[in-house]
Order: C-alpha cells, then sequence, then structure tokens
C-alpha cells in the first residue's frame, strides 16, 4: 500500500497518524519530491471512478497562480492528467493506493471502510 503524502500538509498528518494508530502499514511517498507520473495518475484516476477535478489541488498556492480554476474545463482529460504530472503541488492529498482503490483526500469514514 502507497501512501502519498506532503509532510507539511494537515491533513496528510492526519491521515499518517490514522494509519499509526490502527497499525497500517504503508510506504510512504513524499509528493513534492517524487511526483506522480502520467501513467500513475492515469491509472489512479481510472481506478478511483472519480472525477478527475477531484485529483486537482484546488486550494494550493501553484492551482492559484496558473489560473486553474478558469482553464481546466477547457482541458482534456489526457491534458489535466499530463499537467497533474508536472508538478506534485497541483496534486491533492494524501492519496492513498491500496489493491486497486485509490482514496484522495482524508475522510476517516472512508479509511475505516477500506480497512474493515
Amino acid at each position: 500500500m502507497e501512501f502519498i503524502c506532503y509532510p507539511k500538509c494537515t491533513t496528510c498528518k492526519k491521515a499518517k497518524k490514522w494509519l499509526d494508530d490502527n497499525g497500517i502499514a504503508y510506504e510512504l511517498r513524499d509528493i513534492k519530491e517524487n511526483n506522480p507520473s502520467y501513467e500513475e495518475l492515469k491509472t489512479w484516476y481510472a481506478d478511483s471512478g472519480l472525477p478527475l477535478k477531484r485529483f486537482f489541488n484546488t486550494s494550493g498556492l501553484l492551482y492559484k497562480s496558473m489560473e486553474l480554476k478558469d482553464k481546466l474545463p477547457e482541458l482534456s482529460d489526457e491534458e489535466q492528467l499530463r499537467l497533474l504530472a508536472t508538478d506534485g503541488m497541483l496534486v491533492k492529498r494524501p492519496l492513498l493506493i491500496k489493491n486497486g482503490k485509490v482514496i484522495v483526500g482524508f475522510k476517516e469514514k472512508e479509511y475505516e471502510e477500506l480497512f474493515k
């Protein structure tokens, strides 16, 4: 299982604490140092069943400075995935990848259901 996060992110810290408190083993990956590739993002997007917009860190400074709120609707899925692959700070985090299941962000209930 892979846990992809940005160590300074408070939501990531909460998710990591939840995993640790529940004794769940994971492989930690710093999204800023090891950005997801286009191929990884394409697979996760397909596996997640979520709208592609959910993979964007819409509250991030980079998202805002690039004015992506207005630009994303005009981009194809492939263009959006390629854009996400350029910088980990554009990607919503944490990402939890387990056996083809993908959780974007941290909601305790989703984590609980995944580990029942």
